[in-house]
């Protein structure tokens, strides 16, 4: 290969990749471009970690998968592939998460560096703790549409990957999903829920009937229909939407009848709602718009043709009788699970979207887009994802050469900017943030909570959620005092208890660790009567420092909210990332000179 060919690299270079070791952490877009790289630039040992298995839908850009080959492991099917290229390397290839209890520090340092090609936030952010633990170089990449980027993380010398406070996910308040939707968003999410409520698993906070509790809705409409179904003994029957549908035996006209018709006629005597905005018009099933219509010439891609009403709702019963089969094919008590990729589904959610969408005079979306903003997707480009691999590589081999200085951030960007450049480099490495809680000498952080309702339970979740921690054990700084353990069984006891009842006072400082991640921080009790629920901060009177507006930092994308890790209704999706290679959506930083930019899966937040 490349590095036994005399000349190519100097005697140095030569060396040290033959004498190296590399692990790679995903095999998508960019880990199967790096993997090649690395294959064919010579690197002689290389192990490769991933959970996923192939997906027709990876084939159009994740060259070492062929239609033969969905189904399988991706990390396994590229090590066969790759060793195609060049036999002569050593590759193990690992079926595994990178969280696993398996992969801890001892693993990471027998590395010499580790390249990380992720799609999700919690596995993006383990590893870069392994490797700050390891004191393992970590060469951290990613794409979005045609922008990408490459950076070093290396402990002591670097800004790490959590240096920076992350923008918080989108949210949509619960009314605006059920009540008023405005955007083709609100109504996508709205049909994801509505697949859960008739397929999937139910959540009584992604109900999609009207919400009568609506602030701004009238004041009696929801009460006058719930005591019209009060019983003799004054209680409030309500059957589940799963429930209904099934007694209908899931017929297409009445579910529609039902969401499109008389939920939005109630929805318009909550006439509050409408003072300001244009009401909804509900949909007749006999009457739909676009049913004596020719189908509508299309010179592009089936999916990227917008369908009628009239065609939404044929898809919809289709889609209807498919995913009913699906599930009756299933035990008692089983569900489905929404997927982009299944097509009666994505059907589904297309269809409900789009009549959802002409009733609130939405603009209607191709299937193709409807697609990519369900599933958060931002088309990979092959070529993006094969420049940022190889410029990665490069970072690779200027680290084994100990050129380490030179290994500045570099972004590739959609278009050439006003210079000429379409790779822009970072003139020096960015140094870590001093008050960074993960790789700060002395990691601290605040807790702003009400310690008289927190109770040990929320505090778990805090810690998991607001500090990425997997396994947290938490002890009173200077008593010793246990209060937290990962142990099953001895702390459990007081989980509903709240920090009060525990001993737990304002200023009180916890020590709390994560064994998974050789990772220890103080986190300094805060006491605030009106927090709801808690919130992180770096100091212990100022708001975790949004990044500023002229240098857009580590995964901010503007935003100037303080809160990095808020409690939240959270989504089942683990769909949340920086610069991602796909997979999720992101919203694209125009300044060159910081870093990731982010959005995550949807959450809804109850009004």
């Amino acid at each position: 290969m490349v590095a036994r060919v005399a000349g190519v690299f100097d005697e140095k270079l030569t060396e040290a990749i033959a004498n190296s070791k590399v692990l790679v952490v995903g095999a998508g877009g960019i880990g199967c471009e790096i993997l090649k790289n690395l294959v064919l630039t010579g690197f002689p040992n290389i192990e490769i970690i991933d959970l996923d298995t192939i997906d027709v839908s990876n084939l159009n850009r994740q060259f070492l998968f062929h239609k033969e080959h969905v189904g399988k492991s991706k990390a396994q099917v590229a090590k066969d592939s790759a060793l195609s290229f060049n036999p002569n390397v050593n590759i193990v290839a690992h079926h595994d998460s990178v969280i696993s209890n398996d992969y801890g520090v001892s693993y990471f340092k027998q590395f010499n560096i580790v390249m990380n090609a992720l799609d999700n936030r919690v596995a993006r952010n383990h590893v870069n703790r392994m490797c700050l633990a390891a004191n393992v170089p970590l060469v951290e990449t990613g794409t979005a549409g045609y922008a990408g980027q490459v950076e070093l993380i290396k402990k002591g010398l670097t800004q790490c990957y959590e240096c920076q406070p992350k923008a918080p996910q989108k949210s949509f308040p619960g009314c605006t999903i059920r009540n008023t939707p405005s955007e083709p968003i609100h109504c996508i999410v709205w049909a994801k829920h509505l697949f859960n409520q008739l397929f999937g698993e139910e959540d009584p906070d992604q109900d999609v009937s009207p919400d009568t509790a609506d602030p701004e809705a009238a004041g009696d409409a929801g009460s006058s229909a719930l005591n019209a179904k009060e019983t003799e003994s004054g209680n409030v029957e309500r059957k589940s939407t799963r429930m209904w549908a099934a007694e209908t035996n899931y017929d297409p006209e009445k579910l529609f009848t039902k969401l499109f018709g008389d939920d939005i006629k109630y929805l318009l005597s909550m006439e509050n709602l409408w003072k300001k905005r244009r009401p909804p018009t509900p949909l007749s099933w006999d009457n739909l718009p676009g049913k004596d219509n020719p189908p509508a010439k299309h010179s592009g891609l089936p999916d990227q043709r917008v369908w009628s009403v009239h065609e939404c709702a044929q898809v919809l019963a289709a889609s209807c009788k498919e995913l009913q089969a699906d599930l009756k094919s299933r035990p008692d008590g089983d569900h489905l699970v929404w997927d982009k990729d299944e097509k009666s589904a994505m059907d589904f959610v297309t269809a409900c979207a789009n009549i959802r969408a002409h009733i609130f005079n939405i603009p209607l979306k191709s299937r193709f887009e409807i697609k990519s903003m369900a599933g958060n997707i931002i088309p990979a480009i092959a070529t993006a994802n094969a420049i940022v691999a190889g410029l990665a590589v490069i970072r690779a081999q200027a680290i084994l050469k100990g050129d380490i200085e030179t290994c500045t951030s570099v972004y590739l960007r959609p278009k050439v900017n006003h210079r000429g450049q379409l790779f822009v480099p970072e003139r020096t490495l960015t140094a870590p943030n001093p008050k960074c809680y993960v790789c700060a000498p002395k990691p601290e952080v605040a807790l702003a909570c009400n310690l008289k309702q927190l109770t040990l339970k929320d505090l778990n979740t805090a810690l998991k959620e607001g500090l990425n921690m997997q396994a947290p054990d938490a002890a009173v700084e200077g008593k010793g005092l246990v209060v937290l353990s990962s142990e099953p069984g001895e702390t459990d006891q007081n989980n509903d208890k709240t920090l009060e009842e525990i001993g737990l006072s304002d200023g009180c400082a916890l020590l709390v660790d994560d064994f998974l991640q050789n990772y220890e921080v103080r986190v300094r009790l805060q006491q605030e009567d009106e927090e709801k629920s808690w919130r992180l901060v770096t100091e212990l009177d100022a708001p975790m420092p949004a990044p500023k507006e002229d240098k857009p930092t580590n995964g901010a994308n503007g935003s100037n909210d303080p809160k990095p890790g808020p409690s939240r209704p959270k989504d089942d999706s683990d769909s949340d990332m920086e610069i991602i290679e796909e997979d999720e959506g992101v919203e694209t930083v125009k300044p060159p000179k910081r870093r990731r930019t982010e959005m995550s899966d949807e959450i809804v937040e109850l009004c």
